[in-house]
C-alpha cells in the first residue's frame, strides 16, 4: 500500500465534443498567458485525441464535491468566462509549448526557520502546489490532482510511490523562487513528474526533484496498470522527448533504500498526526513524513549541517488516529558521494568537500504496536556552507 496524494475523487459526466474541448483550452491558454501559437498546437493535439481534455458538465447523479474548471471563473458583462481571482493573483502559466508549467513564489516569513531560509517542508509544499496548479491549468482534471476522465469513471487515483528532492541552495525570506514542472509516462506502471527550482533574480538552479506515481483503485487499494485509454488522455501534455530534471544514472533517485532493523541508533516514538497534518482525503499529507524523519535526527547534525537530499519511499497510508514511531541510523558514505560535482547534471552530493563534512542517514517510519512500515527514506547532509556552488543551466 502506498501513500495517496490529497484528493477528493469523484465521477463527472462528459458529453462535450472536441470543439468544446478546444474552446476550453483556448480560454485556459489566455487565462495563463500562453501564446496563440501554443493554443493552436494544443488544439491540434486535441483533434488527434478528442478524449484528451474534457469539458465536464455537472451531473445530477454525480457525487462530486469538486468544482468544475469553468465554475471557478468569473464572467464579464457579455457572459464570457475570464480569469478567476486566483488566476489573476497566481504568478504561474504554461510555457510557450504548453508542455510544462512555471510559477513564481515569494518565500514568506512563516516558511523559514531560525536561519531565515526556507525549510525543506516549505520546498516540498511548493513542489506540491505547483504540480496541482499545473494540472488545473490544463483543464482536464476537475479535482486538481491529475485524474483523467477515464480514471474518474473507473474510480482510479494516482498514488505517490517515491519522492526525491535535492536542494543546492535554500532561498531566504523574501526571495522569489521560480518552479517549473512537467510530467511524462514511464512504461506500463509508472508516471513521472519532475521539477526544477531557480532563484528568480539570478536564474541559478537551486534545486531539483523527481517523483514516481502509480495508479490505484480508490476502493480496493489495489495497483492498476496505466491503460492505453488513460495514457492517451495525458500524453498530449507531456514533452515529446524524454526530459529528466537530472539523469537518473547520475543521482540517487533510484538507489534502493535498505530497511532499518529494530536496533536503530536514534528513535522518536509516539508521534501523533495533528489535524493540520491531514489532507483533503483525510490522510496524512506527504510533506508531514519529512518532518517525522527529522524528529529522530540527532541534534548535533541539525545544528551543524543542512539537508541536501531526501528520498522517500511510500509504503502505507497513515490516518488521523495512527501512532507513529520514527527511527534513524547513520548510513556509511560512499567514496563517490564526495567526488567533484559534474555540472552537467547538478547532483547534490558533490557539494561536500570531504567525508568529515558530509553524512547520510537511513529512516524508517512505522506504526506503533504492530510495527507495520509506513515509509522508509534516506537523507544526505552537508556541513553548513558559507557559500554554495553555482548550478546554473
Amino acid at each position: 500500500m502506498l501513500k495517496l496524494p490529497s484528493s477528493s475523487m469523484s465521477l463527472s459526466s462528459s458529453s462535450s465534443t472536441s470543439s468544446c474541448n478546444a474552446a476550453l483550452i483556448r480560454k485556459q491558454c489566455r487565462s495563463f498567458g500562453a501564446s496563440s501559437d501554443s493554443s493552436s498546437r494544443l488544439k491540434v493535439s486535441i483533434r488527434r485525441r478528442n478524449e484528451a481534455v474534457s469539458c465536464e458538465a455537472a451531473d445530477s447523479s454525480a457525487s462530486s464535491s469538486a468544482p468544475l474548471v469553468a465554475e471557478t471563473k468569473e464572467k464579464d458583462a457579455g457572459g464570457r468566462v475570464g480569469k478567476s481571482a486566483a488566476d489573476r493573483l497566481r504568478q504561474g502559466s504554461l510555457t510557450e509549448d504548453g508542455l510544462s508549467y512555471k510559477e513564481k513564489f515569494i518565500v514568506r516569513c512563516y516558511e523559514v526557520g531560525v536561519n531565515k531560509t526556507a525549510t525543506v517542508e516549505t520546498i516540498a509544499n511548493l513542489l506540491q502546489e505547483v504540480a496541482c496548479n499545473h494540472v488545473q491549468s490544463l483543464g482536464f482534471s476537475t479535482d486538481g490532482f491529475g485524474t483523467t476522465t477515464t480514471m474518474r469513471k473507473l474510480h482510479l487515483i494516482w498514488a505517490t510511490a517515491r519522492m526525491h528532492i535535492e536542494i543546492y541552495k535554500y532561498p531566504a525570506w523574501s526571495d522569489v523562487v521560480e518552479v517549473e514542472t512537467w510530467y511524462e509516462s514511464e512504461g506500463p506502471i509508472w508516471t513521472r513528474r519532475d521539477w526544477i527550482l531557480k532563484d528568480h533574480a539570478t536564474r541559478e538552479v537551486i534545486g531539483r526533484a523527481t517523483s514516481k506515481f502509480v495508479m490505484m483503485n480508490q476502493h480496493t487499494r489495489r495497483l492498476e496498470k496505466v491503460s492505453d485509454d488513460v495514457r492517451k488522455e495525458y500524453l498530449g501534455f507531456c514533452p515529446r522527448e524524454p526530459r529528466l530534471a537530472f539523469p537518473e544514472e547520475k543521482n540517487g533517485s533510484l538507489k534502493k533504500i535498505a530497511k532499518l532493523e529494530d536496533a536503530a541508533q536514534y528513535s522518536r516514538q509516539g508521534l501523533v498526526p495533528r489535524r493540520a497534518d491531514l489532507d483533503m482525503n483525510q490522510h496524512v499529507n506527504n510533506v508531514a513524513y519529512i518532518g517525522w524523519f527529522l524528529e529522530s535526527m540527532p541534534q548535533e547534525i541539525i545544528d551543524n549541517h543542512e539537508l541536501e537530499t531526501i528520498t522517500l519511499d511510500y509504503r502505507r497510508e497513515c490516518q488521523q488516529h495512527d501512532v507513529v514511531d520514527s527511527h534513524t541510523s547513520p548510513e556509511p558514505v560512499e567514496d563517490t558521494k564526495v567526488s567533484e560535482l559534474n555540472e552537467s547534471n547538478g547532483t547534490a552530493a558533490a557539494a561536500a568537500e570531504g567525508k568529515e563534512d558530509y553524512c547520510q542517514f537511513l529512516h524508517l517510519l512505522r506504526l506503533s504496536g504492530d510495527g507495520l512500515e509506513i515509509n522508509r527514506g534516506r537523507t544526505e547532509w552537508r556541513k553548513k556552507p558559507t557559500r554554495h556552488a553555482n548550478h546554473s543551466v
